[in-house]
């Protein structure tokens, strides 16, 4: 397994296997690795002649400085997480390696960015836009690989995919999740014992509410998931939203779309947890 810092030896290396006809994977990450992005790392493997994973904490798309600062970042494991799944190649360069000047581009994103993540993290996902491009212009893989766990993330991201003209497939892959159900997230490790064991109930209350969709309304399946999580001393949602799952666009009625997705944001203390369930598939 290689590491490479710099631009100019990924673009080398990546060029060297393309002569080679090989076809390449890409897992964009911001490090912190769980077995939700090995998950991920081992169907690119599966699928591709080369995988490469970057890790980058990206400054770009946090819009709380705090959130950056605390960020978990464990390179060192992260490495031989990597090297134990086969990965060929490891990207993790300096912020000055990305960003050698401000990126100032405005990606015109759509309804699917303005919603949910979009309306609570502004510029959260104009940030995403801006890396995501610049590691598939570097990279130019056939293939790029993300978790549904970021489910909003992934329709961006076929968005930007579409604005700039890049020659790829974006493939989603399923939520990774704890014994007790819990969403893996490289936030996970912030949480106190105490909240650890009561982070679980995001899941199960969700999982509840498909049951009780069957004979109730959205808005009162929505009140159903956001009482009871509220219920819970240290939770508090920041948003339960049912959606379409290609627009990201609220429905009203289960009747309005074929695909219908329930998004929950949720703070357990003050860590800051998201998760997602399919009503309708």
């Amino acid at each position: 397994m290689e590491i490479i810092r710099t631009v100019l030896e990924l673009k080398a290396a990546v060029e060297n296997f393309k002569k080679n006809h090989k076809i390449i994977g890409l897992v964009p990450t911001m490090g912190a690795l769980h077995a939700g992005h090995m998950s991920l790392v081992n169907r690119a493997r599966k699928e591709n002649d080369v995988v490469v994973v970057s890790v980058f904490v990206n400054p770009t798309q946090f819009n709380n400085k705090e959130d950056l600062k605390t960020y978990p970042r464990t390179e060192e494991n992260d490495c031989k997480l990597l090297e134990s799944a086969g990965c060929d190649i490891v990207f993790m360069p300096s912020v000055e390696e990305i960003y050698p000047k401000e990126d100032t581009r405005v990606f015109d994103l759509g309804p699917v960015a303005e919603v949910m993540e979009g309306a609570h993290r502004p510029g959260h996902f104009n940030g995403v836009a801006q890396i995501v491009s610049k590691l598939f212009s570097f990279v130019e893989p056939t293939n790029a690989y993300f978790g549904e766990k970021d489910f909003q993330q992934i329709a961006v991201i076929r968005r930007m995919v579409e604005l700039e003209g890049f020659k790829l497939n974006i493939v989603a892959c399923p939520i990774k999740r704890e014994d007790d159900g819990l969403a893996l997230s490289s936030r996970n490790v912030r949480l106190t014992p105490e909240q650890r064991n009561i982070a679980p109930n995001i899941a199960k209350i969700m999982t509840e509410s498909l049951t009780f969709a069957k004979s109730n309304t959205v808005k009162d399946t929505i009140d159903f998931v956001v009482n009871k999580i509220n219920a819970i001393p240290q939770m508090k949602v920041e948003y339960y939203e049912i959606v379409d799952g290609i627009t990201m666009q609220s429905v009203s009625d289960w009747n309005e779309s074929a695909y219908i997705v329930g998004c929950i944001t949720v703070y357990c203390g003050d860590v800051r947890l998201i998760d997602n369930i399919a009503y309708k598939k």
